[in-house]
């Protein structure tokens, strides 16, 4: 029982910092996307994510099996489909109700899929569970004046957005033990690629609606691809919009190595909601950096996510 307790006080501290580092991705990625755009700045960090996890292969590489492959692809492709779907929902807002919507839907969709499994808490554990999903509302709250309510189609993309998520830790969490980061190798290979793919059809499309000339632009005057412009044209903005990309790209290897130890340790159901938690990450890092306010329910969130995972390393 006393190691059965030490294992779930671990996955709790695996699930938080996972989720801390997803913030800390989403973060460095938001101020790139500023700077850069979102699709190129989705490419550069999946590139950068990908060097990061190959480096890791000497230590925590494993056994290559059709099983690691084809799930690692299916993992890609999930992440692939996530991000863009929760870009636009955000885009289309209110960002108040459909980020805590989306937070929610990627913890309930791997919790459902493993309480189905036969996965079993005590008393507590379930209570800890419910309370995390409580904290997970509450942090991904961003207070907006005059929100309107969410539109069919901004609901219907962060639902699946939330289910994208969810459906990559399904994934991940049935890979082989033996497999070690080979999967997360592959699924990120695949987002890579499909991310880089889509950048470059933008940029061919920016390149012809500008008669065949391409002149590199950063967000704030509207640009659409200002990586595409010669290198030696780069303005500081691009630079540093390319290397804060890089950083997210970093910080979300980390996230997802510490996200795949937890699962091999521990329960999917208990992780998917600590993993849920990544939007404090995101407003502790605009509240030290940029000096962003944090409001006053977005605290009582932070506040039970401590409790529920001090509950779950209990139960």
């Amino acid at each position: 029982m006393r190691r059965y307790s030490g294992v779930l006080m671990l996955l709790s501290i695996l699930g938080l910092a996972g989720a801390l580092a997803y913030g800390t991705a989403d973060f460095f990625g938001g101020l790139a996307s500023r700077r850069i755009t979102a699709m190129p700045t989705s490419a550069i960090a999946a590139a950068a994510g990908l060097t990061a996890l190959a480096l890791t292969l000497p230590w925590l590489g494993g056994e290559w099996s059709a099983s690691a492959v084809g799930l690692g692809v299916l993992a890609g492709l999930a992440g692939a489909v996530a991000l863009p779907l929760l870009y636009a929902s955000l885009a289309l807002g209110p960002m108040s109700i459909l980020s805590p919507l989306t937070a929610v839907v990627s913890a309930l969709v791997p919790m459902t899929v493993g309480l189905a499994r036969g996965e079993s808490l005590s008393p507590i554990g379930y209570g800890a569970l419910g309370l995390a999903l409580i904290a997970v509302v509450l942090v991904g709250f961003v207070p907006e004046k005059g929100a309107v309510r969410p539109s069919l189609r901004g609901i219907l993309m962060a639902i699946g957005s939330g289910a994208a998520i969810g459906v990559f830790l399904i994934l991940i969490d049935l890979t082989p033990e033996d497999s070690g980061v080979n999967p997360l190798i592959v699924g990120r290979a695949v987002n890579a690629a499909i991310m880089a793919a889509a950048a470059v059809l933008i940029w061919r499309i920016g390149v012809r609606r500008a008669g065949g000339k391409w002149v590199g632009r950063t967000m704030s005057d509207g640009g659409a691809g200002s990586v595409a412009a010669h290198p030696r044209t780069l303005s500081p903005a691009v630079r540093t919009g390319v290397l804060l990309a890089m950083l997210g790209g970093f910080c979300d290897a980390c996230a997802n190595v510490l996200i795949l130890i937890g699962l091999r340790l521990g329960e999917l159901s208990v992780m998917s909601v600590l993993v849920a938690m990544y939007p404090a990450g995101t407003i502790l890092l605009a509240a030290l950096v940029l000096r962003e306010r944090i409001a006053p329910v977005q605290w009582l969130g932070l506040a039970l996510a401590l409790v529920a995972a001090g509950l779950l390393a209990l139960g």
